[in-house]
């Protein structure tokens, strides 16, 4: 059984070692910031906890002296300068307000509502100190977290949201700088390609020259195929020039352009495949688009579906408009179709199904009709053991 590959799914060590690093920073910064908190809510509790007893000192204390009441003024009561903190009186009644924000132009009414409105919000967080003030009295004193405390508990989420951040930032440029240097290695094996094919494509052309001259001795057919297998090889030397450059569009006949290369195409695959075309656009029908390189989609396409049928089976292609005057081109096979998990993933480079091939055909296949055409290649229909239909859908505006 044949099994996939993709030569670019390969774990990146650098990738690795920089997330790796990003959630160690994140975590420690997390838990020390999480013991930070702790030690701090215990310590301002401790606070309000002096604040509660200090009130029960001065309103349950019949000995208190005036020493004493001074030093619970000047020392105890304004060392909390942070907390916000309300007292409330056995009776229900407001005693005090320590650090809460009240505008000055607020009435006593207001004032008020304000305060009963702050310790519903201070209940929720935490729960209310006991004042005993002897006699079975009993007051309560509401209190929540300093502004300080507030910012530091929302510091770790900040933190770990500009680590995501950078982490993020971090993948996107390494993968940018790997399809970068991947694309500069390909459009300079291209060009080197094309570069080396010059040399026997000449030698080519001076054997069929020499091969005419004695027409006797060699059938003219055969030198015309001969001819037509080095235009052929011309074309791609061509292809391989224009990556990496801004290809030039230009209306060409849909039809014809789709037929011819078919005519051609169908010579040169397995005898057993058979290849038809069908086309219901208008007469003349044209498209903008850069001939050679819309060949090479079609021969990817068709040959790639010539090796799912194992050479033997039936190849259409259909011609159509759609509702929006797009141009849609569907073409179909009988092959052994393609699996839902591998849907997604025909089109990324290197994969493949076969033992041998660079899976670069699709690929490169998408990135004309897309990229250069402005226009769609996707996998229409699929169903595995019966056939896949891949659709070009290219603008006609």
């Amino acid at each position: 059984m044949l099994k996939s590959f993709d030569i670019y799914n390969q774990n990146n060590i650098l990738k690795i070692i920089v997330a790796l690093n990003l959630l160690l920073v994140g975590t420690g910064s997390l838990l020390y910031t999480n013991r930070l908190i702790t030690r701090l809510e215990a310590r301002e509790e401790q606070y309000v906890q002096l604040y509660a007893k200090s009130i029960g000192y001065l309103f349950g204390s019949s000995q208190a002296n005036a020493g004493d009441l001074t030093f619970v003024t000047d020392e105890i009561l304004k060392a909390n300068k942070t907390i916000p903190a309300i007292y409330v009186d056995p009776n229900g009644q407001l005693g005090g307000a320590l650090n809460v924000d009240i505008p000055e132009e607020y009435n006593a009414e207001q004032r008020e509502k304000l305060l009963r409105q702050r310790i519903v919000e201070m209940r929720d967080r935490h729960p209310p100190l006991v004042v005993d003030l002897g006699n079975n009295e009993r007051g309560l004193v509401y209190y929540t977290n300093s502004s300080l405390l507030r910012q530091l508990t929302y510091f770790p989420y900040a933190l770990l949201a500009i680590l995501t951040a950078l982490g993020v930032l971090a993948y996107l440029s390494f993968s940018a700088s790997r399809r970068a240097e991947q694309n500069r290695v390909w459009v300079g094996l291209a060009k080197e390609t094309a570069h080396q094919l010059g040399t026997p494509m000449s030698s080519l052309m001076a054997w069929v020259e020499y091969m005419r001259s004695d027409p006797d001795q060699y059938d003219g057919s055969i030198t015309d195929e001969i001819e037509k297998d080095v235009r052929r090889l011309e074309t791609i030397t061509a292809r391989f020039s224009s990556i990496g450059s801004v290809p030039t569009l230009k209306e060409e006949n849909l039809n014809e352009v789709v037929r011819q290369f078919t005519d051609y195409l169908s010579k040169r695959i397995s005898t057993k495949v058979k290849m038809s075309v069908a086309s219901q656009l208008p007469a003349g029908q044209t498209v903008k688009i850069n001939r050679l390189l819309f060949e090479w989609v079609i021969e990817n396409i068709c040959k790639n579906a010539v090796d799912a049928m194992k050479g033997t089976g039936e190849l259409r292609l259909t011609m159509q408009t759609l509702p929006n005057r797009s141009v849609a081109i569907d073409i179909a096979d009988t092959g052994k179709g393609i699996s839902k998990k591998n849907m997604q993933k025909v089109f990324n480079p290197g994969f493949s199904t076969k033992k041998r091939g660079w899976g670069l055909g699709l690929t490169l296949a998408k990135r004309i009709v897309e990229e250069y055409h402005n226009g769609r290649l996707y996998v229409k229909s699929s169903e595995v053991g019966k056939g896949t239909t891949f659709r070009i859908v290219l603008n006609n505006s």
